[in-house]
């Protein structure tokens, strides 16, 4: 799992911020779970490399 050791505000309409935790909460994901994964992704996509990249997803069902 990647350290949390940094904090990323973001500003979000409150209905898209919302619909967001409804759709997590039903998924049984956090909002911050899902934002990870598409940061993985995006920069996957761009081919950056990062310290602690390990090609895993951080998803509740991978956890130990």
């Amino acid at each position: 799992m990647e350290k949390k050791t940094a904090r990323l505000t973001i500003l979000i309409d409150p209905d898209k911020k919302k619909a967001l935790e409804t759709l997590c909460e039903r998924q049984d994901l956090t909002p911050s779970q899902v934002i990870r994964q598409l940061i993985r992704e995006y920069l996957q996509k761009h081919g950056v490399e990062y310290a602690t990249q390990t090609g895993t997803t951080d998803s509740k069902a991978e956890k130990p």
